[in-house]
């Protein structure tokens, strides 16, 4: 099966490989021509060492040539640039392509989650027919993915006939998929879990241990659970693998951008200088704006989702603000 890969970053290129030794047809597309140049020459990601991918993926730096003919086209750029990169898709759309979106984030100032960004953008281009519209989320770092180490996603769509579609395209002996139709709470899970990672390495980066790890991911689950609930998400979504799985993940592996950002600042750097040191895209950064201005207008108390915002965006002290999360009043874990 044809499919086309929007993004030659190091998930894009772990799924093109997954794709391709599956037996699809898979041509990677980047806005970046550089980068598109050195995957061709080389077959190799510069940050995924050891990994050799297929001589049969295909580079492409012409969109209209990586999507036409595609059944599949996967959104694998970084939640800033969704948007940018439907308006250059749309003209090229089909009611026959299923679009599968990788990203995981919320746009500021609209509060939309990435499919809702690429619907929204297709339809100001003139696309009237529903698009079918997919999402895959889990606790799945490209390193290991890359690297054919058993791993577990979900696939999300209201459709779920559509889900298991787009299941059965990613299974293989490594990557085993779940269906979710849930795809509000899915994202939502996407969005708010690089946020709570952001907390977990300030708190790594300030000399804490892992009862503080623990905690951050065991009230940072609550504080998504609270906000998908309000949006109307089902509970289960955010006790499976978008939700606690990948906030497992993020929270704690060295592969975790937002982790290693984190424990750059509580280290005391500030986010610009982090983000340097990290030389990849944060995604937790972004998400901060839309993250607060959800809660706030859906009136959900999220501490910790603000307690990060206060330090990364107001520049606040890590130390102030654990000691202002600290000193909240007694509640109890119960509904």
């Amino acid at each position: 099966m044809k499919t086309a890969i929007l993004g030659g970053g190091t998930w894009g290129v772990a799924l093109a490989k997954l794709l391709s030794e599956n037996g699809n047809d898979v041509t990677v597309w980047s806005a970046l021509p550089a980068e598109i140049d050195a995957l061709a020459e080389t077959s190799r990601h510069p940050n995924l060492p050891g990994v050799v991918l297929p001589n049969e993926l295909k580079y492409t730096k012409d969109i209209a040539e990586a999507v036409t003919g595609s059944k599949y086209i996967i959104f694998a750029v970084a939640s800033a640039y969704i948007r940018s990169t439907a308006k250059a898709v749309a003209p090229y759309i089909t009611e026959d392509h299923i679009i599968i979106d990788v990203a995981k984030g919320m746009e500021s100032g609209t509060l939309f989650t990435m499919t809702e960004v690429i619907d929204d953008e297709m339809k100001k281009c003139g696309i009237s027919f529903p698009l079918k519209l997919v999402t895959l989320s889990g606790p799945t770092h490209a390193e290991e993915v890359a690297r054919d180490i058993p791993t577990s996603i979900v696939s999300a769509c209201v459709d779920e006939e559509c889900a298991e579609e787009v299941g059965r395209l990613f299974m293989n002996s490594c990557m085993r998929v779940y269906t979710n139709t849930d795809i509000k709470g899915v994202e939502l899970c996407g969005a708010y879990k690089n946020i709570i990672a952001l907390a977990a390495g300030i708190s790594r980066g300030m000399g804490y241990g892992d009862n503080t790890i623990a905690m951050l991911i065991t009230r940072g689950i609550a504080e998504m659970t609270r906000i998908g609930l309000a949006m109307g998400c089902k509970r289960r979504t955010f006790a499976g693998l978008a939700g606690i799985g990948d906030l497992i993940v993020t929270c704690t592996s060295r592969h975790s951008r937002n982790n290693t950002c984190g424990q750059y600042i509580g280290e005391g750097l500030t986010y610009e200088e982090a983000s340097k040191k990290v030389g990849m895209v944060v995604e937790g950064y972004y998400a901060l704006d839309a993250g607060c201005a959800l809660c706030e207008k859906m009136g959900v108390e999220m501490p910790i989702i603000t307690a990060v915002y206060d330090i990364v965006k107001k520049g606040e002290k890590p130390e102030d603000a654990i000691r202002a999360l600290m000193a909240r009043a007694m509640k109890s874990e119960l509904d």
